[in-house]
């Protein structure tokens, strides 16, 4: 019998099928070389959603392992949770040129035809948003990270973290202590004791 994680990996892997070419946008038809879908535990507790790929991710395919993936790691490590523990994406998951903000139009087609379906399968009960895009693309609401960062939002039932993207923390170092804050606050929420106390 299959279990979790195998069945909600081949569910992924068959929602990811169709666009491995996807031309759904027009970041299909802006020079991307691959289509960086995430990656991770398909059942993991904690999602976190970036923004778009960049140069490194386009090449290989992969979230979040240039420069600000790294620091991401770095961050994840200091607190306790494991990379391969948890699941990583982006709003869109092909890079813009020259990593400008995804356009309206790219972020609600990719999101309605993959971010949600993601959600739907993984099923998290906590999700990171990492910077202002993606928080504000997936809420569907102007807010102002400054102001909202390591405080609990909610969509749909899961509870929702925001923080600083990893590229804003490189650039703004003054922020790291708040920034990995925030991570202390997604670990405490992932404890067990935390978790019996939710259901």
């Amino acid at each position: 019998m299959m279990d979790a994680k195998a069945f909600k990996q081949q569910l992924l892997d068959t929602l990811y099928e169709p666009y491995k070419k996807c031309l759904q946008c027009p970041l299909g038809l802006l020079g991307r070389k691959n289509v960086v879908f995430g990656e991770g535990n398909p059942d993991a507790d904690l999602l976190f959603i970036g923004e778009a790929p960049g140069k490194d991710e386009d090449e290989q395919g992969r979230p979040f392992v240039g420069r600000s993936g790294q620091l991401l790691n770095r961050a994840l490590t200091l607190v306790g949770i494991q990379r391969s523990e948890v699941y990583i994406t982006n709003i869109v998951k092909c890079r813009p040129p020259e990593n400008r903000v995804p356009l309206p139009i790219e972020s609600s087609i990719c999101m309605n035809i993959l971010l949600y379906n993601q959600i739907k399968i993984i099923r998290p009960r906590i999700i990171c948003t990492l910077g202002s895009i993606a928080l504000n693309s997936l809420l569907q609401k102007p807010y102002s990270i400054s102001k909202v960062r390591g405080t609990e939002l909610q969509h749909d039932g899961i509870i929702i973290i925001p923080t600083y993207h990893p590229a804003y923390i490189l650039r703004n170092q003054s922020q790291a202590p708040v920034w990995i804050q925030d991570f202390k606050t997604i670990q405490t929420k992932l404890s067990p004791n935390i978790r019996n106390t939710i259901f």
